[in-house]
């Protein structure tokens, strides 16, 4: 009879010499390593300031059963959960999937677990995950765009530090914001299309409620004004930052107003379905009509032709955000700043002089 058990040439797993032992208390492991469990536990949250031999002792026990610190017991003693909720708008959508990832990574290291939930652009809706975040007891929350007021905000924040992502509010230890210069980058796209000739420049807007939207359609408004061009309403149409919304803006656009050169859309997504209605229209980008987006989403520079767009460093914003919030739960001071954007130009911008005319392409 073969003993399979002791055939190292069977393929089967090998059992660890020590097994798993989830139930191995702090106790346990102060005994093994001839110590106090107050030593232990001060080696482990890294206070303790003991002789080389009991630090290896204590660690050599740890390795031995395989111990993990209860970390809910670790709460309740400390007032700590090692915990940060996460409140985005769409858990799902490709260009907060950056920010979170950011934020998860900048997280390990200090040892916090990030919570995610999101609201769907729904006020009641935020306001319920904030709630359930806070009775979680998360040591801190960061907020993508959240849409509560100032004033709610505050008073949320007495339980838990908050860092609001993509919005100036009132800086305090409890409340912070990291702004992101939505002005700036929408001057800077609609600059571009001027600077290539353009004057006939369309603009899909993003929803009206959204304060980064308002501040893109203000910073294409800023931009034709100063080049002395001016503002037509015509020129722009609603959107949502939806690729479908794009489609059917852009449908409403040619329809309407089908002399403009250029477009500027207030985000990729939107891009993306302004793209796909100019394809099936026979209108060619950027031959027939230049194309600029906002956000620069990973998948702008596969786009057919690559995507001229705004880059916000959402990953790096990201990594911004969770260093801030630690440290706002440190109590230690923060400072933070608009963040820059930049403007990527890839293949679909072009010059033109003079405007071309493109009746026949609309068909």
């Amino acid at each position: 009879m073969t003993d399979h058990g002791s055939d190292d040439r069977s393929g089967a797993p090998q059992l660890p010499e020590v097994p798993l032992a989830p139930n191995v208390t702090l106790e346990e492991i102060a005994r093994a390593a001839g110590v106090s469990p107050s030593t232990v536990s001060r080696i482990l949250n890294g206070t303790a300031r003991v002789l080389p031999a009991k630090q290896q002792a204590v660690e050599e026990a740890i390795a031995r059963f395989n111990y993990r610190p209860n970390i809910l017991a670790r709460g309740l003693a400390s007032g700590r959960t090692e915990t940060i909720g996460v409140l985005t708008q769409a858990v799902s959508s490709p260009f907060y999937a950056e920010w979170l990832r950011g934020i998860e990574e900048a997280l390990y290291e200090p040892g916090f677990t990030p919570i995610f939930v999101s609201s769907r652009w729904n006020l009641a809706d935020e306001k319920a995950r904030l709630e359930q975040l806070i009775a979680r007891r998360v040591d801190g929350i960061i907020l993508l765009h959240a849409q509560l007021d100032e004033a709610t905000l505050t008073d949320y924040a007495r339980w838990a530090p908050m860092l609001v992502l993509g919005r100036s509010v009132q800086n305090s230890a409890a409340l912070a914001g990291l702004p992101i210069d939505n002005l700036q980058g929408a001057r800077d796209a609609t600059r571009h299309l001027i600077e290539q000739g353009h004057r006939e420049i369309a603009f899909i807007a993003g929803p009206s409620n959204h304060e980064d939207a308002i501040e893109r359609l203000d910073g294409y408004r800023s931009a034709l004004i100063e080049a002395g061009i001016g503002f037509d309403p015509e020129l722009v149409e609603q959107g949502d930052y939806l690729e479908t919304g794009g489609v059917a803006a852009m449908e409403r656009l040619i329809a309407r107003h089908p002399s403009f050169s250029a477009v500027f859309c207030a985000n990729d997504q939107t891009a993306y379905g302004a793209r796909l209605a100019m394809f099936r229209r026979g209108v060619r980008v950027p031959d027939d009509v230049s194309l600029v987006g906002f956000d620069d989403l990973p998948t702008s520079s596969y786009m057919t032709p690559p995507l001229t767009t705004v880059r916000q460093p959402t990953y790096e914003i990201g990594r911004l955000a969770a260093q801030g919030i630690v440290r706002m739960i440190r109590k230690q001071s923060i400072e933070l700043s608009p963040i820059p954007l930049t403007l990527v130009a890839r293949e679909t911008t072009r010059r033109i002089a003079p405007p071309l005319s493109r009746g026949d392409a609309r068909g």
